[in-house]
């Protein structure tokens, strides 16, 4: 009998195939007293567990495609450092040696006193971070049993008729990062959780890797059963169990019809972006590393718009990248893209985006990581001015890259006069460094700020005079507009990129960014979301950045667009606080 489930809707497209339940390793684990003379013997088991995850975290880390979402790596960081804790390896080693448990037992019942501890921390973000946790001991788990591929074998491409064999969607209470990776390397088609959000790390990867998902089904886990045949409606979050022959022919044409929608949008590949009243508009990539250079120029990418440098600052454990290491990378990436324009901002470490504890000075960065909000923390441009040795490092090596073509440096989460001062005189400083040393530079080179905190909206006036170009970062500026941690999967429903006070400020941003003739951009998620693209057209934005994957989607509103009749509509929207009034106007701008 067929039933819908609802989710929250991640990323566009049909997926149907047979549901492939990810069952937590924890709900069933072996419980037993080790001999005596086996003790050593078993805590070198547990040992050797936790030491084929991290060369597995390791090993997928290394192997990251080029168009894995940003947050990846941080993901995979963030998994191999809980591994490494003496939360998960002291403590189960000691229930091993004085209680004589056997691996699983002594792991789960570490686990669950860790569950209970975070239970009662009131800050949400460090209680919401338990997830990780048990990702990382389920990875244990699996190794311990003798499965340590949590994902399904790669199916022929025709069954025994002849026919197209069904593809796997898979079903899980949650799934970890890592495991997304491993997922691309199967007949994966489309994912279901239980738990995540619009900007949970499954929803995140989805909408990079072009995959349909639903996230936020409550109990799909539980009501699903193995090899259910499953319809994946990403456009709605909606998912079908069970369908009809009706129902499934329906979504089989709805997706031939979404195969050749993809088609199409590739013969835009060199079309110029000009909308329908001539207003010439560029699309921009953000990239992570040189590498993905490639990526942009094949999508069509006029430039990139944020290169994120703190991807090579990453999983070092040990020294930072030195000057001449990170100048190798940003001139790769400037050479790749033939003298298009390459904005690369500095480090902008976060609470999604952490550095290996020991690659800190003086400790500094374990503090950074206890830190009971991170993202309210020592981070971005607070953190590189606070380690100014290694700032000046980078700023040497990103300034002898613009020796080789167009560079743009981008200063992220400014919000404070001093801030821009002390950035400006490292700027001047590392110049003459540089000068001294007799290394060729760009003199006369571009340098930005990131608008992602309130505040800086609210002291435009001081930006405008003092930087040479503005870039909208929407993510983090959604999220402390609306005091969402958009990693936490309990708020997650509230973090609304059209929520009125959200919109009142990028419009702001924009229309005294233009009045000034200085240049802005949209560089967050938002740039890449068709659905958006009228709207910030019509707010005045001349100049989007986004992954590569998104970019002939929004190419394709641009060239079906007017601005002159949009920046109208827009008023509407801006003027409506009321949320049946914000929807109307809404709907006639996306039809506008």
């Amino acid at each position: 009998m067929p039933f819908a489930l609802h989710g929250i809707p991640v990323s566009r497209g049909v997926a149907i195939g047979r549901a492939h339940l990810l069952a937590p390793a924890a709900l069933d684990v072996s419980h037993y007293l080790v001999d005596e003379d086996r003790i050593e013997d078993e805590v070198q088991r547990l040992r050797a567990a936790r030491a084929a995850v991290r060369a597995e975290l390791s090993a997928l880390k290394r192997d990251l495609p080029r168009d894995a979402p940003e947050e990846m790596g941080a993901f995979l960081d963030v998994h191999a450092m809980i591994l490494d804790d003496e939360m998960l390896s002291r403590e189960p080693e000691r229930l091993i040696r004085t209680r004589r448990y056997n691996a699983e037992w002594a792991l789960t019942t570490r686990l669950e006193e860790l569950m209970r501890q975070f239970d009662e921390i009131d800050d949400e973000y460090i209680r919401e971070r338990k997830a990780d946790i048990e990702q990382v001991v389920e990875r244990i788990l699996k190794v311990l049993a003798g499965a340590p591929v949590l994902v399904p074998a790669p199916a022929p491409a025709l069954s025994a008729d002849g026919e197209p064999a069904p593809g796997v969607i898979v079903v899980a209470h949650d799934i970890s990062p890592a495991d997304m990776l491993q997922f691309r390397h199967t007949v994966f088609h489309g994912f279901v959780t239980d738990m995540g959000g619009r900007t949970s790390h499954t929803a995140i990867v989805a909408r990079s890797l072009d995959i349909p998902a639903a996230v936020g089904v409550q109990n799909a886990s539980e009501l699903i059963r193995q090899d259910d045949w499953i319809i994946i409606d990403g456009d709605a979050g909606l998912v079908i169990v069970d369908p009809t022959p009706i129902i499934l022919e329906e979504y089989r044409h709805r997706q031939s019809e979404r195969a050749l929608e993809k088609k199409r949008l590739q013969r835009l590949r060199h079309t110029p972006a000009v909308t329908l009243d001539g207003i010439e508009i560029d699309l921009l990539a953000n990239i992570e590393m040189a590498e993905d250079a490639t990526a942009a120029l094949a999508a069509g990418a006029v430039g990139v718009g944020l290169f994120r440098s703190e991807f090579l600052f990453m999983n070092r454990r040990g020294e930072l990248p030195g000057e001449d290491e990170q100048f190798e990378a940003y001139r790769a990436a400037v050479e790749a893209m033939h003298g298009l324009p390459v904005t690369i901002r500095t480090i902008d470490i976060g609470s999604d985006k952490p550095l290996d504890a020991r690659d800190g000075r003086d400790g500094r960065a374990d503090e950074y990581e206890t830190a009971l909000n991170p993202a309210l923390g020592l981070r971005a441009i607070r953190w590189s001015l606070s380690e100014p040795a290694m700032f000046l490092t980078q700023l040497r090596a990103l300034l002898r890259a613009s020796a080789y073509g167009p560079v743009r440096l981008l200063f992220p989460m400014m919000a404070h006069a001093r801030e821009i001062d002390q950035t400006l005189e490292l700027v001047a400083r590392a110049k003459r460094d540089l000068q001294e040393r007799g290394v060729p530079f760009d003199a006369h080179l571009q340098v930005g700020a990131m608008i992602e905190i309130p505040a800086a909206v609210l002291l435009l006036p001081l930006f405008l005079k003092r930087m040479d170009f503005l870039s909208i970062g929407t993510n983090d500026l959604i999220q402390y507009t609306l005091a969402i941690d958009r990693a936490d999967n309990a708020v997650a429903h509230l973090y609304d990129p059209l929520h009125p006070a959200v919109l009142q400020l990028i419009a702001r941003t924009i229309r005294e960014a233009n009045e000034a003739g200085v240049p802005v951009a949209v560089c967050g998620e938002m740039a890449g979301d068709p659905a958006m693209t009228r709207l910030l057209l019509g707010m005045g934005l001349r100049e989007f950045s986004m992954h590569p994957a998104q970019l002939l989607r929004v190419k394709q509103e641009v060239l079906h667009a007017d601005c002159g009749q949009l920046s109208a509509l827009v008023d509407a929207v801006l003027q409506a606080y009321e949320p049946e009034e914000a929807a109307a106007a809404l709907a006639r701008l996306s039809r506008g």
